[in-house]
């Protein structure tokens, strides 16, 4: 049983899927058999929570055993861990405050259907040059993706303009300036090409919500997966229900503090999945 204390006025959902990564991808099963209680009450149901609520949780052995991390890397200042998708990168962040004290920081976030690499600190000055690293793009994260169709040239970097849409949860690209669109920079290179897919490697010289997603559509690429910005008809195709996009690899330049972490690549054990 794990038991939690609601700190804002949110959902039961919500904040199941920021707290607890197990209890989210048994969230139906867990609501069917009423295995959720808020203050001391069985719950069938999504319901509202307000600040000071007590949640408590009562998963299997097998439900609290589903791997939703691993770790790649680890000292006394820094964390480097594998993502699976389906689960929010908050999740993620509270399971390690829970184990490493709240010390952790919260450096950067992945899309819930993402799988790969995040970093995250254990003492407050790991925490500030690590935000600085991710601010000064002196981080250098690669992604694969694999998408539907393939760029004409085997490599580019790709400049639009992203406006984000809060009430539909979307972005929205555009080939030129636009009131409130923030400018994105791209950079790809084709790494295998099969029929009517392909295999890309994403450099990010920004960092905007749903970039790579949002990007690659607008450039007729769509990942392959992707239920947001993907196509419908060529998923449903391929049979294709995961997103097949992956934080693979990581690597600083540039950091003081952490100088011995400069030029190391910690790289993802997950890849698309071409087949």
């Amino acid at each position: 049983m794990l038991r939690l204390i609601c700190e804002e006025e949110t959902t039961l959902k919500e904040f199941t899927e920021n707290n607890y990564a197990q209890a989210s991808l048994y969230w139906t099963m867990l609501l069917k058999n009423k295995d959720i209680k808020v203050n001391g009450k069985k719950i069938g149901q999504n319901v509202q929570l307000t600040v000071g609520d007590e949640v408590c949780y009562y998963l299997t052995d097998k439900q609290v055993q589903k791997p939703v991390f691993s770790v790649v890397y680890e000292d006394e200042n820094v964390v480097v861990i594998d993502k699976s998708s389906g689960v929010n990168s908050e999740a993620i962040y509270a399971a390690l405050r829970r184990e490493k004290g709240n010390t952790c920081g919260f450096i950067h976030r992945l899309d819930r259907n993402t799988k790969g690499l995040m970093v995250f600190s254990l003492n407050e000055r790991a925490e500030k040059e690590l935000l600085s690293a991710f601010k000064e793009r002196t981080a250098e994260k690669i992604y694969h993706a694999l998408c539907f169709g393939s760029p004409q040239s085997n490599s580019g970097i790709l400049t639009a303009y992203l406006k984000k849409d809060s009430e539909k949860a979307k972005v929205q690209i555009f080939d030129h300036p636009k009131e409130r669109a923030e400018k994105i920079i791209t950079e790809y290179s084709v790494m295998e090409r099969f029929g009517e897919r392909s295999k890309l490697k994403i450099l990010l010289h920004t960092g905007k919500t749903h970039q790579i997603r949002a990007h690659l559509a607008h450039i007729g690429c769509p990942v392959v997966g992707d239920m947001k910005y993907g196509s419908e008809a060529k998923n449903k195709a391929f049979h294709a229900s995961r997103q097949q996009l992956v934080a693979y690899s990581l690597r600083f330049f540039d950091l003081e503090f952490l100088s011995y972490l400069n030029g190391k690549i910690f790289c993802s054990n997950f890849d698309v999945e071409t087949e």
